[in-house]
């Protein structure tokens, strides 16, 4: 009897099959090296058209910001789908694409493709204009998904990005809604909070048939922006249950409040802390000028194996600019530069800007010059750095060479420029980038672009086309202006022009510390004691005396804050001594100090 072998069926797995399983995880890769070198193979076997593959590879080279590559696979799919467009969208979105993404949709619709019901959720998220929306909405409407809850709330949470009358578009359609879900709920709920609705935000949330974590944390925002922080505290307390998107606000909250030692407590019981609570901590400390306390928690963040993201980094390097606290900020750089984190245009923008601030200009065309990529906000950033340091000429060669490359300059640039020129005493180039801006780039004065131009042309000594331009300009001047002429004046002993101008600014501004100042400086400079009484009088009465101004200085790990005749410090004496010593130096080689100055 022959016995026959049994037939194994055989143990071969397509090659798609092979790289169905190996891609599932292609989007935890973080290095686009190693994502082109996967790619390679997959063009060799032919499989870059597949859409479940390229969906894949779409997806992790957007999470990469490889958005080049991302848009080349997609270009090569050769009967894309609702999935493989609504890959796209979202990429984009992910990307702050949104006018690509919207050109995808647009592709979508002039292909014959039908949008599903995740196409919209993608896609409303790109957008924050009313207009957008609302044809969105339209859209919505024409391919009947107006009953599914899933895009009724992406809607909703789109409208409410849209300022008071986004709200009112959401408020009614939510009323609308046969059915609801806690997403509904949530989305109205955050949506009224943004608005300054706190009432009906509130009515909501208590109406609400069953509230989550996500509730909570939407309601207890609201009162926390809205700088009702002890009510917020009495919410968070209520809560029962916390994550650490409820602790952060609370932070975030006292912290606004100036309340750090609050602040602190909160952060100090955390079960968990995340980088966004490392973030608004070590943030204010550092805007507080608190700098060994900002400095012993970063190295405590690190120490605990956290490595700061690019939304931490720049928020602690925007704080150190705003409170010129220059240590931290280099402790930030070298951590950076060590953990070689990518350094986004961002990110470099955010170094530049730091560096400015803090008077280390050297430090911040370093990191210009080095950068691959540039934006708008990197040549503006130095181009104002450069004026604000007293390098006017260079800030106009910078100008020119960031016009060749072919940024255009936007308002923020004009700003820069027309500030540096003012510094600079360019009154001649100040007027004619002035008349540029509307005339070669489109960009529309605004009243900050006046000012400076009143105060270039005041610093010039061309006091009545600086009154001219403040009176004939299409807005009312602010007391900025009206402060920039009235220093003219003082600069130029325009003593009844400054009698007319402090009656407007008095209007405008009775709490401003300087104006009577001024006029007071004026009339000494002149001789005019009587008046000097006063003006120093009017003071008195008004309660508008200055208040004494705070300078700070850092040395090492220590930031000091100081006053005018301050005490505080313990060698007092010996600082006085040393201030008296430098102005004795000074008459000796002939400063003389007159009330101009």
């Amino acid at each position: 009897m022959q016995v026959l072998a049994p037939i194994r069926s055989p143990r071969w797995i397509s090659t798609r099959r092979i790289f169905e399983q190996k891609i599932s995880d292609l989007h935890k890769c973080t290095d686009p090296s190693q994502l082109k070198q996967v790619l390679a193979v997959i063009y060799k076997s032919n499989l870059h058209t597949d859409i479940f593959i390229a969906t894949k590879l779409i997806s992790a080279f957007s999470l990469c910001r490889q958005m080049r590559s991302a848009v080349t696979i997609h270009n090569q799919i050769r009967q894309p789908d609702a999935q493989a467009y609504n890959v796209l969208i979202r990429a984009h979105v992910r990307n702050s694409q949104p006018s690509q993404a919207f050109a995808a949709f647009s592709q979508m619709q002039s292909y014959g493709v039908r949008p599903n019901v995740f196409t919209y959720p993608f896609l409303l998220k790109a957008f924050s204009g009313l207009e957008i929306v609302a044809a969105t909405h339209a859209h919505v409407e024409k391919f009947g998904f107006v009953e599914d809850i899933l895009v009724l709330n992406s809607l909703i949470e789109a409208y409410s990005k849209c300022g008071l009358m986004g709200v009112c578009a959401a408020k009614k359609l939510f009323s609308l809604m046969v059915q609801r879900d806690h997403v509904s709920y949530n989305c109205m709920i955050s949506g009224l909070a943004k608005a300054g609705q706190l009432t009906e935000a509130r009515e909501l949330f208590d109406e609400m048939p069953e509230r989550d974590t996500v509730s909570w944390n939407a309601i207890l925002d609201g009162y926390v922006k809205s700088g009702e922080v002890t009510v917020a505290f009495q919410l968070f307390q209520s809560m029962p249950l916390r994550d650490s998107v409820s602790w952060s606000t609370m932070v975030l909250g006292y912290r606004k409040a100036g309340n750090m030692e609050m602040a602190r407590n909160l952060f100090d019981e955390m079960p968990v802390k995340n980088m966004v609570a490392w973030t608004i901590i070590i943030s204010g400390y550092a805007e507080k000028g608190l700098l060994k306390e900002a400095m012993r928690l970063y190295n405590e963040m690190e120490e605990a194996g956290l490595k700061p993201d690019e939304g931490t980094i720049i928020s602690i390097l925007g704080a150190c600019a705003d409170s010129g606290m220059v240590g931290l900020g280099r402790r930030v750089h070298d951590s950076v530069k060590r953990n070689r984190f990518s350094f986004s245009i961002r990110v470099s923008n955010a170094l530049v800007n730091m560096y400015v601030k803090c008077g280390c200009l050297d430090e911040a065309l370093s990191i210009f010059h080095g950068m691959k990529e540039r934006n708008s906000v990197s040549w503006s950033t130095m181009i104002h750095g450069l004026g604000l340091h007293g390098y006017g000429e260079k800030a106009v060669q910078l100008f020119s060479r960031m016009t060749r490359e072919g940024f255009a300059p936007n308002k923020v640039t004009f700003l820069g420029i027309l500030s540096a020129c003012s510094h600079a005493g360019l009154v001649d180039e100040g007027i004619r980038y002035f008349y540029r801006m509307q005339r070669d780039y489109g960009v529309i004065p605004e009243i900050e672009h006046y000012g400076c131009m009143v105060d270039l042309l005041g610093r010039g000594g061309r006091l009545m086309e600086a009154f001219g331009l403040a009176h004939n300009m299409p807005f009312e001047p602010n007391d900025k202006i009206c402060g920039a002429l009235l220093a003219a004046c003082r600069k130029h002993y325009a003593v009844t022009r400054a009698e007319d101008e402090l009656k407007q600014l008095v209007q405008l501004d009775l709490k401003n510390t300087g104006n009577l100042s001024m006029l007071s400086d004026i009339y000494a400079a002149t001789g005019d004691w009587t008046s000097v009484a006063g003006a120093r009088l009017c003071m008195k009465n008004m309660s508008s005396e200055k208040p004494s101004g705070a300078s700070s200085i850092e040395l090492g790990d220590e930031y000091y804050e100081f006053t005018m005749m301050d005490r505080s410090h313990p060698k007092s004496d010996m600082i006085y001594q040393m201030i008296d010593q430098l102005g004795e130096h000074l008459r000796k080689i002939g400063y003389v100090h007159t009330a101009s100055c």
